[in-house]
C-alpha cells in the first residue's frame, strides 16, 4: 500500500535530498582541495562546489571546512620553505635565460635593421641616378608644353575679346540706327 503525500511533504523531501547532495558537494570539494594542496577558504570551497556562501558557514560543513584549514596551517615549515627555494631559484633561471633571449633577440634586431637600411640605400642610389634624370626630362617637356598651350588660350582669349568689343559696337551702332528710323517713321507717319 503506498502512503499518500501532500505536496508540501514531498517539496521538505526534495529541498532535504537537495541540501544533502550540495552538502556532500563541499566535503568533496575541501577534500580535493586538501588533495592538491590548494589552500582551503570558505570562498574557495563555495565557489568551486558552485554553492551560495551561507552554506559553507552552516553547521556540520563549517567545522569540516575549519578541520581542513587547521590541518593545512599544520604542515612543517620546511616544507614550505623548500618549495619557496625551489621556485626561487627556478624564477631566477628563467630570469637569466630571459634576459639572454632579449640580449639574442635586440642583437638579431639591430642587424636587420642594418642591413635593411644598406638595402634601402643601394635602391635609392640606383634610382636616384637614371630615373631620376628621365623625370626631369619628362616634367621640363610637360612644362613646355604646358607654357605653349598658355600662350596659345592667352592669344585666343585677347582675340575673343577683340571680336566682342567688336560685336558690342555693331549691336550700339545697329540700336541708334534702328531708333533713328522709328523715329523717322513715328514723324512720317504723324503727318
Amino acid at each position: 500500500m503506498t502512503v499518500s503525500r501532500t505536496p508540501a511533504e514531498v517539496l521538505a523531501e526534495s529541498r532535504r535530498r537537495d541540501s544533502r547532495t550540495k552538502r556532500q558537494r563541499v566535503l568533496a570539494v575541501v577534500d580535493q582541495l586538501l588533495a592538491q594542496g590548494d589552500p582551503v577558504t570558505f570562498a574557495a570551497v563555495a565557489r568551486t562546489a558552485g554553492v551560495s556562501n551561507w552554506l559553507v558557514y552552516a553547521d556540520g560543513v563549517r567545522e569540516h571546512i575549519d578541520k581542513a584549514r587547521a590541518q593545512q596551517a599544520s604542515h612543517p615549515a620546511r616544507d614550505r620553505q623548500s618549495a619557496g627555494t625551489a621556485s626561487t631559484a627556478s624564477l631566477r633561471t628563467d630570469l637569466e635565460l630571459s634576459r639572454t633571449e632579449i640580449r639574442t633577440l635586440r642583437e638579431e634586431r639591430d642587424r636587420l635593421k642594418a642591413a635593411l637600411q644598406r638595402s634601402l640605400g643601394q635602391q635609392l642610389d640606383q634610382a636616384a641616378t637614371k630615373d631620376l634624370v628621365a623625370r626631369i626630362d619628362e616634367l621640363t617637356s610637360h612644362n613646355h608644353e604646358l607654357s605653349t598651350q598658355l600662350q596659345q588660350v592667352r592669344q585666343d582669349n585677347s582675340q575673343l575679346q577683340q571680336r566682342l568689343e567688336e560685336a558690342e559696337d555693331d549691336l550700339a551702332a545697329a540700336r541708334t540706327s534702328l531708333r533713328r528710323m522709328i523715329r523717322d517713321e513715328s514723324r512720317e507717319s504723324s503727318r
